[in-house]
């Protein structure tokens, strides 16, 4: 076990005061608890957990074990290397992982579940990102990058200076927060037996697409048949422009024997994502959206039949009069129990994520397991419909993730691990209460108040409208480590944090208000919130700020040219000021067109760019504002922020401009974490105390 792991588990506590308050530095010090797996007898459960050294700027993953009925966990992958994505070998026996080397090389390591034996299976230049066992242990699968394009260098050899230069025929050359390396990631096939690999092969030769998608997806888009002849993988089959226009990914077969490949979802247009095949081979599940160029549409849960080749949409309740009503909740995280019977997943409800099962075939729907104020995220299962092990990570608000085993008949959570007590031990808690406000047009909006440790309602506290970005992403349970609601409440403040129109988990009719209405209902939605937790005495609405990221930061700009003196402060992260701009510079097109309702330039113009762009609303601004952007943000780009701290500074309005150069959307580095987290409670501190 490292020695930062150590004294991660066993020192941290004793140094930590009684009822201190949650600080940036102390938030780096919570190891990140990740990645359950259930092992096939359902009797231990493989877990990561990440852990950070402030000094060194830099993290790396242990892996652990522990009884499925609770216990004591062990370090069983703990050396100076990384090592995470723990995965059962189906028999039960061994267990693969990735482990990188000082080189950031990627290979497949196996162990016993002591963590003796340890061998090498895969050498495979440039490393695997992912990987997968076959059934009968007869075959693995590997995901890892494949060059199939030329840089101009290479193009013209005798311009060896032109390295980073670059032609550009279509779209998506840059995404999320890197450009393109020229190279595609490709699923491998290779033999195996018994910690020995074969020479793999490429089962997308000469196709420019990514399996998993990028930038995000990993083994839960791949899936090997039962009987080891067929793999199931998620893929986005178009390039350029076209793949930046369209959410169209597909669930595609690949069979061992001969070759083929089938697409089980054509014609269906939206995403299509995470194959599960049933253990006894006759069903695929998996999640689809509907509306294409909707990347935030509700999660379906669909079955494919094997033998019919046909599709069917799962989760239905009948109503007495033999009506059928849709699942209004979209679906994540599926799970087979091992008798095919049932599914395990989980849903976003009314501000949280819960566990459900679901009978296959059934005509009632799916039933609610948990019930909880807290966010149930990753989710393994195993055995049988009649008594599963479902092991999921859990968070609320004033808690980091740890693991929980959820009884499949009374829905009870127990709590397996406890990796975040010996730094979370010495901290005084926030308090979260939800609160239902009534919205301007006369809806029911759920907030979450959280206040400062030892609130005194006696006392009258500075308060924080926290804006919320997606736009489609729920308020939840969550614990951020990017926006942690525990650590602002702990400097003094109180957090109002609303689900405001176009927020998953409130039905479709709710998430999908936000498209086409950036400046509409969602910022009265933000208003309503501010102004009736401001109502109770013990907030100061002489001091109340507003703050927010990506579309929660043009959420913030926009109110600082319509709030009507409310505010003394804002703080935008990474958000969207000029419309147009965006719309020019930023690379998934089709959510910039969804979102719009079209194109800048059609006729007529669509409302958004004419009547809700923030930049058009500067004239007004006259709120001390901290805009903070990144160089590699490319969903948002760097010219948005610049543009905001301009007009700011032209306009004389006092502000500062917190620039990174080495972060993309988020900010994820340990001290660029702690200087962002500094910086912005100085300003608030300058305007709000």
């Amino acid at each position: 076990m490292r020695l930062s792991t150590i004294l991660l588990l066993l020192f941290a506590a004793p140094t930590i005061a009684h009822s201190q308050a949650l600080t940036p530095e102390v938030l780096w010090k919570i190891g990140r608890v990740s990645e359950p797996r259930v092992s096939p007898d359902g009797k231990l459960v493989l877990y990561s957990v990440r852990s950070f050294v402030l000094q060194d700027n830099k993290g790396s993953s242990d892996i652990y074990i522990i009884p499925s009925a609770g216990g004591n966990t062990q370090a069983i992958a703990a050396s100076q290397d990384d090592e995470s994505h723990a995965r059962w070998r189906p028999d039960g026996k061994i267990i693969g992982f990735i482990k990188s080397d000082a080189n950031g090389s990627r290979q497949l390591w196996e162990m016993r579940p002591d963590g003796s034996e340890l061998r090498q299976v895969t050498r495979i230049k440039g490393g695997i990102s992912t990987f997968g066992y076959a059934q009968d242990l007869k075959h693995i699968w590997y995901a890892a990058d494949v060059v199939l394009d030329k840089k101009p260098s290479e193009i013209y050899p005798d311009l060896p200076k032109t390295e980073g230069a670059r032609i550009i025929d279509g779209l998506m050359y840059r995404h999320w927060n890197t450009w393109h390396d020229y190279a595609y990631s490709h699923l491998f096939v290779a033999s195996y037996s018994d910690g020995t690999s074969g020479e793999g092969k490429d089962i997308m030769p000469g196709e420019r697409f990514d399996a998993p998608t990028a930038p995000f997806g990993g083994d839960e888009q791949v899936s090997f048949s039962p009987d080891g002849n067929q793999l199931a993988y998620t893929c986005k089959k178009l390039q350029g422009t076209p793949a930046a226009i369209s959410t169209n990914t597909d669930i595609y077969i690949y069979q061992l024997s001969n070759g083929n490949t089938l697409n089980i979802t054509d014609g269906m247009e939206g995403y299509d994502i995470d194959p599960r095949w049933s253990p006894d081979g006759a069903s695929i599940a998996w999640l689809s959206m509907e509306k294409p160029g909707y990347e935030s549409d509700r999660n379906r849960l669909f079955l494919y039949n094997t033998k019919t080749k046909s599709r069917e949409e799962q989760l239905f309740s009948t109503a007495k009069d033999g009506s059928q009503t849709a699942f209004p909740h979209p679906v994540n995280n599926a799970a087979w129990t091992s008798d095919s019977k049932s599914i395990v997943f989980t849903a976003s409800v009314e501000g949280t994520k819960q566990v459900y099962v679901f009978a296959t075939g059934s005509k009632s729907g799916p039933r609610k397991l948990t019930s909880d104020q807290a966010d149930y995220n990753e989710l393994s299962v195993s055995g049988s419909s009649s008594s599963p092990v479902i092991v999921t990570s859990r968070t609320d608000m004033s808690m980091p993730s740890e693991l929980f085993r959820i009884d499949a008949k009374s829905g009870q959570s127990q709590q397996l691990t406890r990796m975040t007590d010996p730094v979370w031990a010495g901290i005084e808690k926030s308090k979260v209460v939800k609160r239902m406000v009534n919205t301007s047009d006369g809806k029911q909006e759920l907030v979450w108040v959280i206040y400062p440790p030892g609130f005194d309602p006696s006392k009258k506290y500075p308060a924080l409208l926290f804006c919320q970005g997606g736009p489609q992403s729920v308020v939840s349970q969550s614990f951020s480590y990017r926006w942690n609601f525990s650590l602002i409440a702990s400097q003094g403040y109180i957090v109002v944090a609303p689900n405001r129109r176009g927020l998953p988990s409130f039905g479709e009719e709710w998430n999908d208000a936000i498209a086409g209405d950036w400046g509409g209902q969602a910022m009265q939605d933000l208003l309503s919130a501010i102004d009736d937790v401001s109502k109770e005495p013990y907030v100061d609405r002489n001091r109340l700020g507003a703050v927010g990221a990506s579309f929660g930061g043009f959420s913030v700009y926009w109110l600082a040219g319509h709030h009507q003196k409310r505010f003394k402060a804002f703080i935008s992260h990474c958000g969207v000021f000029n419309l147009e701009s965006e719309f020019g510079a930023t690379e998934e097109m089709f959510f910039a067109q969804h979102d719009m309702g079209g194109n800048y330039w059609d006729k007529p113009e669509p409302r958004s760019f004419s009547e809700f762009s923030p930049h058009r609303f500067v004239r007004n601004w006259d709120t001390p504002m901290l805009v903070i952007h990144n160089e590699k943000d490319f969903r948002v780009p760097l010219n948005q922020g610049m543009e905001a701290f301009t007009a700011a500074q032209i306009r004389g309005v006092p502000s500062r401009f917190l620039y990174f150069p080495d972060e993309g959307h988020h900010v994820l580095k340990p001290q660029n974490s702690v200087l962002w987290y500094r910086v912005f409670f100085e300003w608030l501190n300058t305007y709000l105390k």
